[in-house]
C-alpha cells in the first residue's frame, strides 16, 4: 500500500470533525512529501531538532505539532513556527513557551498532558495539577500561549476495556473543565493501534504514524 492509499483509507474511517495528525517522526522528507501531495497538512514530530530540519525543507503551509516529551531548553528552536504543542506536563514549560512565543510575536497553542495510563514510563499531570495550572494567576496573564485542551496516552495493553476507560477518564475531565475554559476545543487521544476506540470515546484529534507510513 502507498502512503496516499493508507491516508485515504484512514480518512474514510475518521469523522470530519476529528483532526488527523500524521506522525512523521523518523520518516524521511520524501515520505512526508508523499503524504503532503495526498492532501495531508498536519504532521507530528517528537524531536525538536528533527522537526526544525523538516520545517526548513518542506512547504510552509504544513502545520507542525510537537507530540513528544518537551524539554524547556528546546522550545526556542521551534517557537517561530510550531502550531500545537501536545504534551505539556510542567508549569515551567508553559512559562518558557510563553516567553519564546513572545519573542516572535506569536500565540502558541498547547495541550496539557493528563496521565491516564497505568504505566510509570508515561509522562503527564494529575487532575489536581491541571486544575491548579488553569486557575493560576500567572498562567492567566500569559498572553502568548493558549491552552486549547487536553492530551493523553492510554496504556500499551491488549485490554480494550482498560484503554476505553482511560480515554473516558480524559474525556470526562475535558467536559468538566470546558465550561470554565471557553477556549477548549481539543481532546488529543488515540494512536495507530487505538485511534478508533479513542474516536468512539470522544477524541477530536488522533496521532497516526505506522498506519500511514508503514512500520519503522
Amino acid at each position: 500500500m502507498s502512503i496516499a492509499n493508507n491516508l485515504s483509507a484512514i480518512k474514510q474511517n475518521i469523522p470530519t470533525q476529528v483532526t488527523l495528525v500524521a506522525v512523521s517522526k523518523t520518516k524521511p522528507v520524501s515520505a512526508i512529501q508523499d503524504a503532503y501531495l495526498a492532501g495531508q497538512r498536519v504532521f507530528g514530530e517528537n524531536k525538536v531538532q528533527e522537526m526544525v530540519t523538516k520545517h526548513e525543507e518542506l512547504p510552509k503551509d504544513i502545520s507542525w505539532h510537537m507530540i513528544g516529551h518537551l524539554q524547556s531548553n528546546k522550545v526556542k528552536y521551534m517557537a517561530h513556527f510550531v502550531d500545537l504543542i501536545h504534551g505539556v506536563d510542567r508549569f515551567s514549560t508553559l512559562k518558557e513557551i510563553n516567553k519564546q512565543a513572545k519573542k516572535h510575536n506569536r500565540v502558541i497553542h498547547c495541550l496539557l498532558q493528563f496521565k491516564i495510563a497505568n504505566e510509570a514510563t508515561k509522562f503527564g499531570l494529575t487532575q489536581d495539577e491541571i486544575t491548579s495550572i488553569l486557575a493560576n494567576e500567572t498562567y492567566k496573564n500569559m498572553e502568548n500561549i493558549k491552552i486549547v485542551g487536553l492530551m493523553g496516552m492510554a496504556s500499551f495493553v491488549a485490554d480494550e476495556l482498560q484503554i476505553r476507560n482511560e480515554f473516558r477518564k480524559l474525556k470526562a475531565l475535558y467536559e468538566q473543565l470546558k465550561p470554565h475554559q471557553p477556549q477548549f476545543t481539543t481532546v488529543s487521544m488515540g494512536m495507530s493501534g487505538d485511534y478508533q476506540i479513542a474516536i468512539e470515546e470522544g477524541s477530536t484529534m488522533v496521532r497516526v504514524g505506522s498506519a500511514i507510513f508503514g512500520q519503522r
